[in-house]
């Protein structure tokens, strides 16, 4: 590399932050709180629904009578790469069995296996993330390891709830319970772009 080449490369600008539309949940405020410190994981979902305004339909529905609480991901990523989060990173979101109290849940928006989530027929994962998803999953991760120093891991949904349950069309058949992000998820692409690294198992 030249001091010519050294130069330009000081010059260039630093990415622009992302822009995140904050669209906190109804119940946001019921759900735990937690010290940014707390955090050391980033948990990739893919909400295996059609589109965003049914995945925060979905979000809103109360399923936890006690606290008042619903299943949300805390950041919501849309096909054409715009980014809404749901619920604060200080709040605990449920989004990962046995996992919420340490990690952020990022939902990809994405059909996977809608609507037959659990039939055996019906397993294939083959709607391809989008490059504006990807790039703005990235930009997301840069964000977040700037602003949460103890940041270190990262982990498909897949990777951390493995039951598998009976299949919907023939109970004699099991199926997993949670396969995303699934295999068109671009590991390589975003491990190289961030400094964290898949948990181990």
């Amino acid at each position: 590399m030249t001091c010519g080449d050294a130069s330009i490369r000081a010059m260039s600008p630093e990415p622009a932050p992302p822009i995140v539309h904050v669209d906190p949940l109804p119940y946001e405020a019921r759900l735990q709180s937690r010290a940014i410190d707390a955090i050391d994981l980033v948990v990739i979902h893919c909400t295996e629904l059609p589109d965003l305004e049914m995945a925060r339909r979905f979000g809103e529905e109360i399923r936890y009578g006690e606290s008042a609480t619903g299943n949300s991901g805390h950041y919501y990523i849309d096909r054409d790469g715009a980014i809404h989060r749901y619920v604060a990173i200080q709040r605990v979101a449920h989004h990962t069995r046995c996992y919420n109290p340490r990690s952020i849940g990022i939902e990809l928006v994405n059909t996977g296996r809608y609507p037959d989530w659990l039939d055996s027929r019906h397993q294939a994962m083959d709607e391809p993330y989008t490059d504006a998803q990807v790039a703005a999953l990235i930009a997301l991760l840069q964000q977040l390891q700037d602003g949460v120093p103890t940041l270190r891991w990262i982990a498909g949904h897949e990777d951390l709830d493995t039951t598998s349950v009976a299949a919907s069309d023939d109970p004699a058949v099991s199926v997993r319970r949670k396969r995303d992000p699934g295999p068109l998820f671009p590991w390589p692409r975003v491990l190289d772009a961030v400094a964290l690294r898949r948990l181990p198992d």
